[in-house]
């Protein structure tokens, strides 16, 4: 039998190859110079860039099964306390990074305090951080309250409900007619949604918003169901077959679904569920057997410092990466603002091409953001968030 450290090695690299990726993606040197894997598909489509989110989210239900077998799937006062202190601490992170970077860049283009806190009123409602508490939630009261053998069936029904519900609402137009926008619109208003840019077309289509969040519980499941095959099935030959098995079945499903129900993370489609967890089983099962079965662990250890700290290191991330872009170190001669950001990129198009610099930006940012990491790790310090 397999030990615990052993099922949890390989999740926690996996964890930490999808916080790099996060960390990756969302800094470039510039967002108009950008190598196509490493941009999100514009609608309709799938790209390198656009897996990060899910494949996170994926591993966050397989650990949900860990976490939740402590308190074996009993819901009681205090996992419920556990559940919501969690819930209501993400959902505070994500509106306290909104509220920095509108502090931060406000003072840095010299407006008032006052100016600042008067515009508060049109912070984005939703987000990255908001809906990882969203599914967190959801997922994890599906999770201690349903028979474990009816959770299939709740995924398969969320999918296709959810399925119906964008076919029939204009789901896949990028329009104001879409029903997400439609019901974003309604129940939090414009001035606090994400906006959307398809062929110089700029709409308020939140893709974190809440109908879209209704696949994503099905997402997070999906991860809560391997983790549960994870934990009991004991061979690890055994082990890898259920997960490439599976997800080949989701893979093939999503792809010959997606001629009638179009792939697209910024709704989160229903095939885009399916594929998405199909090859992120499917990775998982091939680190299990490279590091659990082969025993090649050295090339990991990179991953692994972000995969035990995840979301301490992705906060970190974006509080950085605020503080790069908008605090002034200096102002040149002709009075513009030189910042980290500014320094380090100017530097690299001395020296490369415009997306290579902005590639290599990146990757730099990735870096730093690793030494943290790496230190916390060689300290065994674990922040849980």
């Amino acid at each position: 039998m397999a030990s615990k450290s052993q099922r949890v090695l390989a999740l926690d690299i996996l964890r930490g190859i999808t916080i790099a990726g996060m960390l990756l993606v969302n800094n470039p040197g510039s967002w108009g110079h950008l190598y196509a894997p490493l941009a999100h598909a514009e609608w309709i489509g799938l790209t390198p860039t656009d897996l990060v989110f899910p494949f996170f989210m994926f591993v966050m239900g397989v650990s949900m099964y860990f976490s939740l077998k402590k308190y074996q799937f009993t819901l009681s006062g205090k996992l419920l306390w556990k559940i919501v202190r969690r819930t209501v601490i993400l959902f505070l992170i994500g509106w306290a990074v909104g509220i920095f970077a509108r502090f931060v860049y406000g003072l840095s283009g010299d407006k008032t305090v006052s100016e600042i806190l008067e515009n508060l009123d049109t912070l984005r409602a939703l987000g990255v951080f908001q809906r990882l508490a969203l599914v967190y939630f959801f997922g994890s009261m599906i999770a201690v309250l349903c028979k474990h053998k009816f959770i299939p069936w709740i995924i398969a029904l969320i999918l296709v409900a959810y399925a119906f519900i964008l076919g029939l609402g204009h789901g896949y137009e990028f329009s104001l007619d879409n029903i997400i926008a439609r019901i974003d619109l309604s129940v939090l208003g414009e001035k606090h949604l994400y906006t959307e840019t398809v062929d110089g077309v700029t709409l308020p289509i939140d893709p974190e918003g809440l109908l879209s969040t209704l696949p994503c519980i099905a997402h997070v499941l999906i991860g809560f169901m391997v983790g549960k095959i994870i934990m009991q099935t004991h061979n690890h030959a055994d082990r890898i077959s259920k997960l490439l098995l599976t997800g080949f079945i989701l893979m093939l499903s999503g792809w010959l679904l997606s001629y009638g129900i179009p792939v697209g993370k910024k709704m989160w489609s229903s095939t885009f569920v399916l594929i998405t967890c199909g090859l992120a089983m499917s990775i998982l099962a091939l680190l299990i057997h490279v590091v659990d079965v082969k025993g090649k662990k050295r090339w990991s250890r990179f991953f692994e410092a972000f995969g035990v700290n995840p979301l301490m290191l992705y906060l970190c991330g974006t509080v950085l990466a605020i503080v790069f872009g908008a605090v002034p170190l200096w102002y040149d001669a002709e009075g513009a603002k030189v910042t980290v950001h500014s320094l380090v990129y100017d530097g690299l198009l001395d020296i490369f091409q415009p997306k290579t610099a902005s590639c290599l930006y990146a990757i730099l940012f990735v870096c730093l953001n690793w030494v943290l990491g790496y230190v916390l790790y060689k300290k065994k310090i674990y922040v849980k968030i």
